[in-house]
Parts: C-alpha cells; sequence; structure tokens
C-alpha cells in the first residue's frame, strides 16, 4: 500500500516533465536539428520559347508565365522558379522566387490564433529581380512572407495551390511541376 501511494505522490511530478524528454526515439534522432535553407544559385536568364503560362485568376488581366528551365525542388523542400508577368501593354516584370509548400507558420512572427484554424501556410521568397539587359540583381532585405497575407502575391497563390504545392505536398521534382503547369493544374488539385 506504502509503494502505491509513494507512486501516486511522484505520478504529478512525471506529468509535468518536459516534453522533450517524453518523446524518446524522435528527439534522439531529430532533437536539436532546425530547417536550413540551401545557398541559392540564379539561373539562366529566361527565353521566351521556355515560358509556360498559367492562369492566375481573375485578379488581374496579366500574363503569368514560369521559366521551365528555372524550376528546382531543392533538398530544403523549396520549389524554385522564375516568374514572368507581362501587362496588355507589354511591360514585363521577371523576378527568381523560392517557395515553401507547408511550413507550421513560425518564421518571422509567432501567431497562434491563426495556427488553430490553419495548420499548413505556404511561403514565398524573392531571390533575385531581372533587370532589362538581362542580368538578375539580388533582392535586398530578402525574407520569407505567407501567401494568405498580401493581395498583391495573386500569382505565387495560383502556384502553391494548383502547381507546386497541390493539397499542402510539394511536387517531387522539376518534371511533375513542368507537367502540371502544361496541364492546368496537379492532379491532386480538387476542382
Amino acid at each position: 500500500m506504502k509503494n502505491i501511494l509513494l507512486l501516486l505522490c511522484f505520478l504529478p511530478l512525471a506529468a509535468c516533465a518536459p516534453q522533450k524528454a517524453l518523446k524518446g526515439f524522435d528527439s534522439d534522432f531529430d532533437g536539436g536539428k532546425s530547417w536550413a535553407e540551401l545557398q541559392v544559385q540564379l539561373p539562366a536568364y529566361p527565353k521566351a520559347e521556355n515560358l509556360l503560362p498559367f492562369d492566375a485568376g481573375p485578379a488581374s488581366n496579366n500574363l503569368h508565365y514560369i521559366d521551365a528551365p528555372s524550376i528546382v525542388v531543392g533538398e530544403d523542400d523549396i520549389v524554385r522558379y522564375t516568374l514572368v508577368i507581362k501587362s496588355p501593354e507589354g511591360a514585363m516584370n521577371i523576378s527568381y522566387e523560392g517557395m515553401r509548400c507547408a511550413t507550421d507558420g513560425v518564421r518571422e512572427n509567432v501567431r497562434a490564433e491563426l495556427l488553430i484554424l490553419k495548420f499548413q501556410i505556404a511561403e514565398k521568397r524573392l531571390y533575385a529581380i531581372g533587370r532589362d539587359d538581362k542580368t538578375w540583381v539580388r533582392a535586398r532585405g530578402s525574407k520569407w512572407e505567407e501567401l494568405e497575407d498580401k493581395s498583391q502575391h495573386y500569382a505565387q497563390r495560383a502556384l502553391s495551390r494548383y502547381f507546386f504545392c497541390p493539397a499542402n505536398i510539394i511536387v517531387r521534382n522539376e518534371k511533375e511541376a513542368i507537367q502540371a503547369l502544361k496541364s492546368g493544374s496537379h492532379p491532386r488539385v480538387i476542382q
């Protein structure tokens, strides 16, 4: 009886033990590891014959393209690509960007109320901007931004939902991303 009482006294202490100690097997292998972004290599400047059009939705009457050879699905789970946006008047914006399909929502700031409603958040990052002389200039102050937060990210949201991150799952490789763009959407997309 004394042993049972003694065990009951220590039960609350065990319940208050640090969570890391209770994780066991997983923490032995993954404990302390954090996600790390790979070094970015800028691609060749896009050529007109390599541009794949995609529908970015009704938010704009611009034409939207992805440069097929620039698509890279990295070991760091980032899809990198060159985005070309052409206005009806012919002006073009060219950018080299990266997309993280499903993050925990904790990057530059913590928003617990958002995590309750939405567990997976897609993010984008601008790496470089194309210039008229067909060279790249690296973006200053580049950081990860949530796609849902800014209305001007309509093209990136379409890329995330329909081509690169359908159902919050990253495409396996460049070939799968290109096939989704050529088909008009990824097969995992629920219409």
